[in-house]
Formats: structure tokens, sequence, C-alpha cells
């Protein structure tokens, strides 16, 4: 039988691995011409909220998501990695969608506290944990994104089952999607995902997805399991506008 030192041990070094591929996910977000993953409206961060009853501005997905590619614009991100049921990880910044990704974000998680700023040429980031610590500027990595459009138009193409019908998610109209993608399916659209999952042994996660008359993706919750221990990432967008622009951080 394990003891509790060694399970404690054992899933620390799991929490490891989750947060890793937590940040992976967390940090870069993108919907391209292939589809634009977004968010939805300011308030729909809060606490999900859903009705059987009829969602009044009902929508179809595949009409939403081809409205989608139209826009490019900018979100704020608000995402949580846990592992076994414990919170391993938090991000909160704001990025543009639906075209080439950039913007900014603070993750923190257990002996971590990091800021990154990423600009149209370059990546540049932070150690809050290190008093004084300055920004480390490293080339852009050409597969920081993730195509959210493409993970729904993935769901969709499984068929009628991956469409769970309209919600009403704290007052703003949804459809949620949901359904399982083996792996090796998100390589094209979520690349950095794909990389970092498969070093850790993941083959495939289970998707929920909510996306708004736009196309954007008003929540997204990915969940897995990696080396015995149930993981999830949640992820809410909220607060859209016009795209902006992320400068170079200063000092």
């Amino acid at each position: 039988m394990m003891t509790f030192s060694a399970r404690r041990t054992t899933v620390s070094a799991v929490a490891v691995a989750v947060v890793a591929v937590g940040l992976s996910v967390l940090s870069g977000c993108k919907g391209g011409p292939s589809g634009a993953g977004a968010p939805a409206p300011a308030s729909s961060s809060a606490v999900p909220t859903s009705s059987a009853a009829p969602v009044a501005g009902a929508f179809e997905p595949e009409q939403a998501l081809a409205e989608a590619e139209k826009t490019p614009y900018a979100a704020s991100i608000k995402g949580v990695t846990e592992a076994a049921g414990r919170e391993m990880s938090t991000m909160t910044g704001r990025s543009n969608l639906g075209t080439s990704f950039t913007g900014r974000a603070e993750i923190r998680s257990t002996g971590l506290w990091m800021e990154t700023v990423t600009t149209a040429d370059a990546n540049y980031v932070r150690n809050r944990t290190q008093e004084g610590s300055g920004w480390v500027k490293a080339p852009r990595s050409p597969d920081n994104e993730a195509n959210y459009a493409g993970y729904a138009k993935l769901l969709l193409a499984a068929g009628p089952s991956a469409k769970k019908g309209m919600e009403n998610r704290g007052g703003v109209p949804a459809y949620h999607l949901a359904g399982h993608l083996d792996l090796d399916q998100v390589a094209s659209i979520d690349p950095r995902t794909h990389r970092s999952m498969k070093a850790k042994g993941v083959t495939g996660f289970d998707i929920d997805q909510w996306i708004d008359s736009q196309g954007r993706t008003v929540r997204f919750e990915q969940r897995m399991e990696m080396r015995g221990t149930q993981a999830v990432n949640k992820i809410d967008f909220s607060e859209f506008g016009p795209v902006e622009t992320f400068a170079a951080p200063q000092g």
C-alpha cells in the first residue's frame, strides 16, 4: 500500500507535469483563418449558469464559427489548471485572437510568479519571485498559438453527439459542444499543446466548449489523465474589443 508521504511525492511530481502542460495551454491562444476561436461577453467568466429552458437567441454553431473568421479582436483571459481536484496554477491576461497571437499574461503557481509579453516579433518573460528580476527577451515561438475554433470544428466533425445545445451562461446565449479528441487530432491546430502533452504521455482528452453567436469561445474545458492523475484546464474569455497593440515591456 502506498504511504501518504509517498503518495504526496507522486502527486507533487505529477503536479509539476500538469502545470507544465497547463502553461502551454493557457499562455498561447489563437483563432486563425481556419476558424477564430474566441470568447464571449464581458461577464461570461462569472460562475457558469445553464438552463434546460429554451434560450433566447438560439443559433447554429457552424454558422457562428464561420462568422468568427471575419473579425479579429482582443479579449481578457482567465485560466486555471487543476490536478486531482487541486488548483495547480492560474493565468490572467489579455490577448489578440483571430489573428497572429500577441498579448500579456501573469502566471502563478506554488513557487512560480511569471509575467510574459508576446509582441509581433519576440517574447518577453520576467520572474516576479526574484526581486529586481528584469525582462528576458527570447525569439517568438512560431507555434505559440491555439486555434479554439479549430477545436470546435473538430468536435463538430464527430457528428451530432457533439452538439449539446443552447445554454444560458451568465445571461449570454451560448452553444455547448463536447466530445473526446485524440491527441494527434490537434497537432495542426494547437502544435505547442500537442508537443507538450505527447512528451508527458497524454494520448487524448475530453473537451467541453461553449461558443457565442459570433463563434467566439466563451469557455473552454480540457480534461485528461496524466500519469494516473486527473487534470483539467479551464479557460474563460471576456471583455472583447478591437485588436490591440502589445509593445515590448520597459525596464
